[in-house]
């Protein structure tokens, strides 16, 4: 391709909503444009990367048995209120109705579609194990779309679904998604680890992220790693040993009232009545589903507020406003506590559960309540683990080992679903001895326009892009200097029509530019291999040859340059 004969518009300065690195270059870079919050176009560049990386995404779910299909992105509600999920899937479903007044959804993921269609054909065991997917459009309501394709409401994604007829065999099918996912990652250029993450409004009996770690703001989670096994979690399913675990007092004591004036954080607290934040209860405020309830944590822990949605089998969770806070527990915020709260419901975390004679809120305005026991002085409703586990915490699968944070990039996920979609929808079969059944099913994901810009997070440096070589673009960028020299051009033909023929992916600028503007531009844009064709070199027969991640440039005789090129990218990522 010649870059007079595409479309590249290339930008000197990003847009001043664009968050992330990886977001402004390929904005600068003229791979993405915005239509609308959450919307994006892709032009030409960015579409030969999604080409690209749908094709190695299709060629390992074939290898794996999968067989490919397409969906409609228009679904009717009926099938979404018969899995349940029509009222769970909360305000990112997107809903509409039409000229019939028939309602119907735009799907954000399509295991109810699938499970009708498998419902309707599939009737014995012996068409099972099966595997069908599609590479599809998908959207998201999301309520605050951002970091470019990352977080947006439309969005390209490959969603694979399993059925099989027994668990043994699901184990089997889902163990191949797991290596076609490693496969399709390391075919990629992206070191993508598989961490514990929760089942949400997938449900399930289990799940597992695909996680592309990074040490950019880019890192919208947070993953657990044990520094001496291979325990991976994502901190919203991580558990913990607990590290700090307190003196516990033999014996109750007396509860009392106490003034604790211009106290409210756990910090002020703790100075102020001269205890350890892990003798400390917090109470935190929150509306589930339009319901007051209270969350007890331990001083020195933070809230894992997924737990807490869990335990509550809640559709909607916020925290509750300060005017909401008053209103339940007659204090402003830093002062709610367990004691006389009613129509609240209480779920405590064990950390607090086990603990005696701790300090609690008063539900009074700069007072604490000391000397506080569970079940003595207040009930609980639930007894469950909250807590949001954190680096230097105990692993929970080893006795050894430390817990240490870093950051990550989801780019695909896998979920056990068992039975949950087959039992609501009717997706049942014959065994062997006639008896029915309940399909088994799995579910698993892949972000195709998500990964290639979370890739780039890491795969860049001050002057731009620089692609992984399977999914870039094009493998190789020619740069004639002066594009109105005779000598230069018949050059760079020879070169672009010697690599073309040799099955490479190429890129020619032959615009009318300084060299300074080119050269700019090839680092924004960032393609692997590039090969600058100038006067000086030239007249000893030669062409200066280049890798985008690397400083020096090698001078490459023009009848060699096919060989250097596949030489060269034979070492790169």
């Amino acid at each position: 391709m010649r870059w007079s004969q595409t479309y590249i518009p290339t930008l000197r300065e990003a847009p001043a909503d664009a968050e992330l690195i990886s977001h402004q270059l390929m904005l600068r870079g003229g791979y993405i444009r915005k239509l609308a919050s959450g919307v994006y176009l892709y032009l030409p560049l960015m579409q030969r990367v999604i080409d690209k990386f749908s094709q190695i995404v299709r060629d390992e779910m074939n290898a794996a048995g999968a067989l490919e299909i397409t969906m409609s992105v228009l679904c009717p509600a009926e099938i979404w209120q018969e899995s349940g999920r029509y009222e769970t899937a909360g305000k990112e479903q997107m809903r509409m109705k039409d000229r019939r007044n028939h309602e119907m959804v735009l799907c954000g993921t399509h295991e109810e579609s699938v499970t009708t269609l498998i419902k309707g054909e599939v009737k014995s065991y012996r068409q099972l194990p099966m595997n069908l997917y599609q590479i599809q459009v998908k959207f998201r309501d999301e309520i605050r779309p951002r970091f470019g394709l990352m977080r947006g409401r439309e969005f390209i994604m490959k969603d694979a679904y399993s059925f099989d007829a027994t668990e043994e065999s699901f184990e089997v099918s889902y163990g191949k998604m797991v290596n076609a996912y490693f496969n399709i990652f390391r075919r990629a250029g992206i070191e993508a680890v598989k961490v514990e993450s929760d089942t949400g409004a997938m449900g399930g009996k289990a799940a597992h992220e695909f996680m592309f770690l990074v040490d950019t703001n880019a890192g919208e989670e947070v993953i657990m790693f044990c520094d001496k096994c291979d325990y991976a979690a994502n901190s919203e399913k991580a558990t913990f040993v607990d590290p700090n675990k307190p003196t516990l007092d033999t014996e109750m004591k007396g509860m009392e009232t106490v003034d604790t004036p211009g106290a409210a954080t756990i910090e002020e607290v703790t100075f102020f009545l001269k205890v350890e934040s892990t003798r400390l209860a917090k109470t935190l405020m929150y509306m589930a589903d339009g319901e007051p309830v209270a969350a007890m944590i331990r001083g020195d822990r933070d809230l894992n507020e997924i737990k807490l949605k869990n335990a509550l089998g809640a559709i909607e969770l916020e925290m509750a406003t300060p005017d909401q806070v008053q209103q339940y527990t007659s204090a402003p915020v830093g002062f709610a506590g367990p004691i006389g709260l009613k129509e609240v419901k209480i779920l405590v975390d064990p950390l607090v559960a086990e603990l005696k004679n701790f300090v609690v809120g008063a539900n009074e305005n700069e007072k604490h309540i000391v000397n506080v026991n569970i079940d003595r002085d207040f009930k609980a409703d639930l007894v469950v683990d909250l807590s949001l586990a954190a680096g230097e915490d105990g692993c929970p699968n080893c006795d050894a080992g430390q817990l240490i944070c870093k950051s990550g990039i989801e780019v695909g996920n896998t979920f056990m679903l068992g039975t949950k979609y087959s039992d609501a929808l009717g997706a049942k079969f014959l065994d062997e001895k006639g008896a029915e059944q309940l399909i088994i099913m799995g579910s698993y994901g892949i972000g195709i326009t998500r990964t290639p810009q979370a890739a780039l997070e890491k795969y860049c440096d001050d002057k731009g892009i620089i692609w992984p070589k399977s999914i870039a673009p094009y493998l190789v960028e020619i740069i004639p200097l002066k594009p109105g020299d005779q000598t230069q051009m018949e050059a760079a033909e020879k070169i672009y029509n010697d690599l073309e023929a040799a099955g490479l992916d190429v890129l020619m600028d032959d615009r009318e530019e300084r060299p300074g503007v080119k050269f700019n531009d090839a680092d924004l844009i960032g393609l692997p291999i590039r090969i600058t064709i100038g006067d000086k070199s030239l007249k000893d027969g030669n062409v200066e040859l280049k890798a985008r991640c690397e400083k020096d440039f090698a001078l490459v005789p023009v009848g060699d340059i096919v060989g250097a090129v596949k030489q060269l990218a034979e070492r790169l990522n």
